[in-house]
């Protein structure tokens, strides 16, 4: 069996694209929509190929409304970027995304599968990278073969005693220095991390269109050509 792992594709219609994998099943770790401007296609193509999908922060706060507030850096293009989202999404778009789960717990080729967007502590927020010894304590009371988690746009996988952690890095917005959109292949029980380019000036080109403000076009430019979160 050939599982995709798709995570934080934060409205990047073309980075998602650039996914051009076959699968038996597809598992999309939040964060579908927020910072990008183009969030639709986004969310349908997520509809059509989900095998299982759960809610990331961003999902939340879009379909619920939560005005982000900054100025500057991330926080400030999530307060320029999310009131197009709702612009530019549809109820019925709106309702899938309300209706995504937090977690979601299943089986695959005989083995425990649990998704969290962040952690299985805190799964919309919890910001955790690679560290062993945080994951072994957070798992000490998880029951699960394969833990599936986004958040940190960061891919990573680690074997903490009986489970893995795996993380597929960004389709939309990767922040580990690597610009191409990222993503992983479970197949036969083994973990491959992918990277492919797309074409980040037609991402660029959308969100000047869309009406996002000049100067949250350029971070979002600076920020997608170098795979790296800004300094502020």
């Amino acid at each position: 069996m050939k599982i995709l792992l798709v995570a934080d594709i934060h409205s990047n219609w073309p980075a998602l694209q650039a996914v051009n994998e076959t699968f038996d099943a597809c598992l999309v770790l939040g964060d579908i929509v927020d910072y990008g401007t183009d969030p639709g296609p986004c969310v349908d193509w997520v509809r059509r190929n989900a095998t299982y999908a759960i809610r990331g922060n961003h999902d939340h706060a879009v379909v619920q409304q939560v005005v982000a507030r900054g100025g500057t850096g991330l926080k400030g293009l999530a307060a320029a970027a999310r009131p197009l989202q709702r612009q530019q999404l549809d109820r019925s778009q709106l309702k899938y995304l309300s209706k995504l789960p937090v977690t979601q717990s299943f089986r695959l080729e005989g083995l425990s599968y649990l998704m969290v967007h962040a952690t299985p502590r805190d799964p919309l927020d919890e910001y955790l990278a690679n560290d062993a010894d945080i994951w072994r304590e957070i798992l000490q009371s998880v029951d699960a073969d394969v833990v599936c988690v986004g958040h940190t746009h960061l891919p990573f996988e680690l074997d903490v005693g009986k489970t893995k952690v795996v993380n597929p890095g960004s389709v939309g917005q990767p922040r580990d220095g690597d610009p191409r959109c990222s993503y992983a292949v479970i197949e036969d029980g083994k973990v491959g991390f992918h990277r492919v380019e797309y074409d980040i000036g037609a991402t660029i080109t959308q969100m000047r269109s869309s009406g996002l403000a000049p100067w949250a076009v350029q971070l979002a430019d600076s920020m997608l050509r170098t795979g790296c979160r800004p300094l502020l």
